[in-house]
């Protein structure tokens, strides 16, 4: 991989991520060509900053006419390695995990959740969304040969340390929770936390200020 793309900052991939949403979207609309100045409206940024952005990835867009959005999507979709299917589990069949595993959205954007697993033995061996809920501790068992690489924990959190220890002695790189604890992984599994209390925090706080 080209070491320049290695370098990408945080905050570039996740914009990257929010312009390949909004590109979708007006895919889908219809839309084949868009400016950077346009792109950067619907996307609540500058249109200097989504140039910088995408020259990590090679040169985009045409000078007085702009970029084709689906070449545009196809790119980022490349760069995010999001133009292949990934297979999920996930942990934790509670109210959230119900939904999450309901979640068309999942399937479309080829995210594969292929197992469900729980510790409740009133939910392992019941069927969520045509799956059938696992025992916790199968999961390095029932995870064999199915190329899993992203756990998904919606567990209270006081059992999400645990989870996250099952997740990565059954292979898992990768783990999205949802859980409000910070959990402890091996520098080559990569968390990303899901907490919405802090947003409503955030929120709470803004609104506070700005009122006052």
């Amino acid at each position: 991989m080209n070491s320049k793309v290695e370098k990408i900052p945080r905050a570039t991939i996740k914009r990257l991520a929010i312009y390949v949403q909004t590109l979708e979207r007006m895919s889908r609309d219809g839309v084949e060509l868009i400016s950077s100045e346009a792109l950067a409206q619907a996307c609540a940024v500058n249109a200097s900053q989504i140039r910088k952005d995408l020259t990590y990835f090679g040169e985009f867009g045409v000078r007085g006419v702009g970029y084709n959005i689906e070449g545009l999507i196809a790119s980022i979709r490349q760069a995010l390695y999001i133009d292949r299917p990934w297979n999920c589990a996930l942990v934790g069949v509670g109210n959230l995990g119900r939904a999450l595993l309901n979640h068309r959205e999942f399937k479309q954007r080829q995210y594969n959740i292929v197992a469900a697993f729980d510790c409740d033995p009133f939910k392992i061996g019941t069927e969520v969304s045509g799956m059938e809920v696992m025992c916790s501790r199968r999961m390095a068992e029932v995870l064999a040969g199915k190329n899993v690489k992203i756990g998904i924990v919606t567990t209270p959190p006081d059992r999400a340390q645990r989870v996250a220890n099952y997740l990565v002695e059954a292979g898992v790189r990768g783990i999205l929770n949802y859980a409000s604890v910070h959990i402890f992984t091996p520098e080559d599994v990569f968390v990303e936390n899901v907490d919405f209390f802090n947003h409503l925090y955030a929120l709470s706080f803004n609104i506070s200020q700005k009122s006052r």
